[in-house]
C-alpha cells in the first residue's frame, strides 16, 4: 500500500492505548501510534516533518518522538513551567510555547531561548503561526489575542523589548481557540471565546471583519482552505458552519441555520475541543470530550466515521503526511539540541568557554541608524498594508512611495549580499 497523502493525528487525555495515533484519512486504518505519557490540549505539533512534540498533561516537560520511531520516546524537553499551548513554525526554525502568561520562544537548531514575551495578563490558551512563518498569534484567558511579527521577536538588540504588532481585544471572556488562514501577512484570523462569539480579523491591519454570536460558548474554530466557511465547535457538542459568502453578511450577526450555507453538524454528546479541514475542503475532523473523533462530509453534514478513544480527545488534526513517516530506516537530518531555560543574552559570557561563536549584525552602528532587521520589519509592515490608502495614497504620491520602497528593497538586497559574502569568507577562512 502506498503512503497516504493526508493523515489524521489524534491524542486523548487518558493515554491508555497510546499518547497519540495516526490514522488514514479515507479508510480510518490505524497506521502508527506513539507511546509514553499523555498530551494536553493544543500542544501537539510536528517539527520540520521529522519530530512529533507533545506537552505532557499537567507537567513541565515536552515529549519528543522521531516521527518514524513510534514505539520509543526519544527525548524530554524540560520547561520552566506547565506548557498550556505549543506550536512550531512551518519552516521548522522556531518553537513557541505558552507557559503561564508568557510565550517562550526557542530557535530549534541551537536550542537557544531567544525571547520570553510577557504581554498577557493570564494563562495562554493557544498559539498559531502564519503559513509563511512571518507572524504568530497568541491568545489567552485575559480575553486578548496578540499578533507578533517574527522579525521583531528575533531581533538582535538585547535592549529592545518586542511589542505585538496588533492587540485584538474585542472578546469579553477567555479565548478558547484560534485559527490562522493562508496568505501569510494577508491572512485572516478566527478567534473563539467563552463569550459565545467567534470573530474574524484581518492580520495586516488588525481590523475586526466579522463577529458571529451563538447560543453556547465556542470551544474550537477553523476555516476551510478557500475560506468559504467558518466551522465552530460548541460546548453543547454541535458544530456550526457559518457561510462567509452570504450576500446579506453584516459585521455583527447572530447565527441562524438557513439555506445559505449556515448549517449545524450534530453527533457529538459533549463539547467539541478541536476541528480541522482536509486540504480539498470536503472533509471535517472533530474531536470531543465524548471520547470520539469524528470525520464529517461537509456537503451532506453526515458523520462518515467515528474513531473511539479512551478519554476526552485533546488534539485532532488533518495534515499532509511527512515524507519519512512511513520509512522505518530513515533518520532526522539533525538531532534536536538541549533546549535552554534561560534567555540567550544571559549565556553570552559562556559562549567563549564552550567554543560557540555569536555573530552580531550591525552592532557597531546600532546607535547611528536602524538595524537591518528593523528596516526589514518596517518594509514588511508597509508591504503588508497595500490595501491601506493612508499608507500609499493615490496618484503621484503613490508612484513616489512605490519608488521609495523599490529603492529600499535594493538597499536591503545589497546588505544581504554583503552579509552573505562576509559570512562565507569567515566560515571558509583557514586557520
Amino acid at each position: 500500500m502506498s503512503a497516504p497523502m493526508e493523515i489524521v493525528v489524534t491524542a486523548d487525555s487518558a493515554a491508555q492505548l497510546w499518547n497519540c495515533a495516526v490514522f488514514d484519512l479515507h479508510s480510518g486504518t490505524n497506521l502508527l501510534s506513539y507511546r509514553g505519557g499523555n498530551t494536553s490540549s493544543r500542544t501537539l505539533t510536528v517539527v520540520n516533518g521529522e519530530y512529533i512534540l507533545g506537552a505532557q498533561l499537567g507537567k513541565n516537560f515536552i515529549n519528543v518522538w522521531e516521527i518514524q520511531r513510534k514505539d520509543q520516546l526519544q527525548q524530554k524537553v524540560v520547561c520552566p513551567g506547565v506548557v498550556t499551548c505549543l506550536t512550531a513554525s512551518p519552516n521548522g526554525l522556531y518553537l513557541a510555547a505558552g507557559i503561564a502568561e508568557a510565550v517562550y520562544f526557542w530557535e530549534i537548531s541551537t536550542g537557544n531561548l531567544l525571547a520570553i514575551l510577557s504581554r498577557h495578563y493570564q494563562d495562554l490558551t493557544c498559539l498559531r503561526f502564519t503559513d509563511d512563518s512571518s507572524h504568530f498569534i497568541s491568545a489567552g484567558k485575559d480575553n486578548l489575542a496578540l499578533v507578533w511579527s517574527l522579525a521583531s521577536v528575533v531581533q538582535l538588540d538585547p535592549s529592545h523589548t518586542p511589542e505585538p504588532r496588533h492587540v485584538l481585544s474585542r472578546h469579553s471572556l477567555p479565548i478558547t481557540d484560534l485559527h490562522c488562514g493562508l496568505m501569510g501577512p494577508q491572512a485572516r484570523i478566527a478567534t473563539a471565546s467563552l463569550d459565545q462569539t467567534v470573530k474574524l480579523w484581518e492580520l495586516s491591519s488588525g481590523e475586526l471583519l466579522l463577529s458571529v454570536l451563538f447560543d453556547v460558548g465556542i470551544m474550537s474554530v477553523t476555516l476551510d482552505p478557500c475560506e468559504y466557511f467558518l466551522f465552530c465547535g460548541g460546548s453543547d457538542g454541535n458544530i456550526f458552519q457559518v457561510s462567509l459568502c452570504s450576500q446579506s453578511l453584516s459585521r455583527d450577526k447572530a447565527f441562524q441555520s438557513d439555506s445559505d450555507g449556515n448549517q449545524v453538524f450534530k453527533g457529538h454528546r459533549n463539547l467539541v475541543t478541536c476541528l480541522s479541514v482536509s486540504m480539498d475542503g470536503t472533509l471535517l475532523l472533530s474531536g470531543s470530550h465524548d471520547e470520539t473523533a469524528r470525520l464529517w462530509d461537509i456537503q451532506s453534514k453526515q458523520s462518515i466515521r467515528s474513531i473511539a478513544h479512551k478519554g476526552p480527545v485533546t488534539n485532532a488534526v488533518i495534515m499532509a503526511a511527512p515524507a519519512n513517516m512511513f520509512l522505518p530506516e530513515s533518520r532526522p537530518a539533525a538531532p534536536l539540541p538541549r533546549f535552554n531555560r534561560h534567555l540567550l543574552s544571559s549565556e553570552h559570557s559562556e559562549g567563549a568557554e564552550s567554543g560557540v561563536m555569536c555573530l552580531r549584525l550591525g552592532l557597531h552602528a546600532q546607535n547611528q541608524e536602524e538595524t537591518y532587521l528593523e528596516k526589514a520589519d518596517k518594509l514588511y509592515s508597509l508591504m503588508s498594508a497595500v490595501t491601506d490608502k493612508a499608507v500609499f495614497g493615490e496618484g503621484e504620491s503613490s508612484k513616489v512611495r512605490v519608488a521609495e520602497l523599490e529603492e529600499e528593497v535594493q538597499t536591503l538586497k545589497k546588505v544581504n549580499k554583503d552579509l552573505y559574502h562576509f559570512s562565507t569568507q569567515l566560515l571558509t577562512k583557514t586557520t
